[in-house]
């Protein structure tokens, strides 16, 4: 792929083509609570979605020269089983597509990856929330039982 920052005609394109599929997400998809745009000079978008284990969480989309980031904050750090907990995750990450478990600010665990700025469409917009949504609903609550396992013993 082409690895040359996007031109400022490029990411007015995808600008568009993330908005519109936005506005059509959030029209027909019922995991698709809210949807907000960053205000500043970052081209940012921030879904909110409705999830079954993890009842609601936030994927951000960030449009770089280069890349569209995509990445939702999943749980805080572990409190327990710091070991169990985080070799989890890595063994979880194996079977991740375009994304993976990522330690972040308060080493908190996110869920992040990006797709070059000339290969964002809408199959791949849709692949990115089907995926976020799958990965956050299939790990969350196991994760969460081993990191946090005294919260949960009756």
């Amino acid at each position: 792929m082409d690895s040359r920052p996007a031109s400022p005609e490029q990411l007015d394109r995808v600008d568009q083509l993330i908005e519109g599929w936005l506005e059509a997400e959030k029209s027909d998809n019922p995991v698709i609570e809210a949807v907000e745009r960053d205000t500043g000079d970052t081209r940012r978008w921030y879904v909110r979605v409705r999830g079954e284990d993890k009842d609601v969480w936030t994927l951000w989309l960030t449009l770089g020269q280069r890349t569209l980031g995509h990445e939702t904050y999943v749980m805080p750090a572990p409190e327990e089983n710091h070991e169990a907990f985080y070799l989890h995750l890595l063994k979880r990450n194996q079977k991740l597509n375009g994304m993976a478990f990522e330690i972040g600010v308060e080493e908190a665990v996110f869920l992040r990856g990006s797709l070059p700025v000339v290969a964002v469409d809408e199959t791949e917009l849709d692949r990115i929330l089907g995926s976020t949504w799958a990965y956050v609903e299939q790990c969350f609550r196991p994760a969460m039982r081993i990191g946090f396992a005294s919260r949960f013993k009756s």
